[in-house]
């Protein structure tokens, strides 16, 4: 993994085309059952079958999911997205960080478009 994410305070975790774990930062190995050692290992083999028919879904697709979920008094944001190379599916990369319960949402408006900036 990539220093600069070693250190971040979300759970980074890539996976190849195929479902299979490439990489995990330290925060993912430190959440997910029996840490690196998942590396190699099949994501459709770590989760229950409703979870892997959703990832099977998101590979077939190459779709993008995201949703929260609460597990021990702690909330996450969950993004699973698609990452390419060369624009080659590449498999999916999933972000994994804790929000608080209540938190601020903004609408923010495009500036008006001045003669200047509509070039």
């Amino acid at each position: 993994m990539d220093k600069y994410f070693e250190e971040l305070p979300l759970a980074i975790t890539i996976s190849d085309k195929d479902g299979n774990i490439l990489d995990m930062n330290q925060k993912s190995a430190d959440v997910n059952s029996h840490g690196q050692k998942i590396i190699g290992n099949n994501l459709y083999e770590c989760h229950p079958p409703h979870a892997a028919a959703k990832l099977r879904q998101l590979y077939a697709q190459q779709q993008v999911n995201a949703y929260t979920i609460e597990k021990n008094g702690i909330k996450k944001l969950i993004y699973q997205v698609p990452w390419y190379e060369n624009g080659k599916f590449g498999g999916l990369m999933e972000l994994s960080m804790e929000i608080p319960f209540e938190m601020p949402h903004y609408v923010r408006q495009p500036k008006p478009q001045t003669p200047d900036t509509q070039k």
